[in-house]
């Protein structure tokens, strides 16, 4: 099996962010970002995906949470662009439906190599503790837009904000964890009619 993992660092007057990324992980996780709601998702994704993942950004969070979340996203695409490589042998895609007791969401991840994010979710209140709930949809934007994939995400029921986007992420990781699985059937395949994602 190649050596499927990557560290990207961005740099930029508003942010200073590396992320590093195992794909055949064992779902581990070291964030050093400042915003723990975030963090806390975040290790939904490596839990529930079986990533190893280690984020350090250092964000304007005095002034608000913004552009920290959104330039993590976009890192956090780059990084899997760079460690799925190729994509010859992968599943290419993955969905997964998870409840967490009345919520329930669902994801559908394409590797496709064309970024587009559909997001559909209504959270019954603007702030989870301190964080602004627009921003997840700035982090999985950010995702889609360097990661070059298509993402369909729904929450289909919920009433508590935190449980809404608690099965949104896991089932983010879910998702993504087979989408990047390789197919031993297909090892030297590229999973396209056209020969290249």
């Amino acid at each position: 099996m190649a050596d499927r993992q990557a560290t990207v660092e961005r740099n930029t007057s508003e942010t200073r962010i590396t992320v590093t990324l195992v794909l055949d992980g064992t779902g581990a996780s070291e964030f050093n970002i400042g915003v723990p709601f975030f963090e806390h998702m975040l290790d939904q994704v490596c839990r529930h995906g079986g990533f190893d993942l280690k984020i350090d950004a250092s964000g304007d969070i005095e002034i608000d949470d913004h552009h920290t979340v959104e330039d993590v996203g976009i890192t956090f695409g780059q990084a899997l662009a760079k460690a799925v490589g190729d994509k010859r042998g992968i599943y290419r895609y993955g969905h997964a439906y998870v409840p967490l007791d009345e919520a329930l969401s669902r994801v559908v991840i394409d590797l496709s190599g064309r970024p587009m994010l559909t997001y559909g979710v209504e959270y019954p209140r603007a702030r989870i503790g301190q964080f602004d709930v627009d921003l997840l949809r700035e982090f999985f934007q950010g995702f889609c837009n360097h990661a070059g994939v298509t993402l369909h995400i729904d929450n289909l029921r919920g009433v508590n904000a935190h449980h809404v986007a608690e099965t949104v992420f896991k089932a983010f990781g879910r998702a993504l964890r087979f989408a990047v699985s390789q197919d031993p059937r297909f090892a030297d395949r590229i999973p396209s009619t056209k020969g290249s994602l």
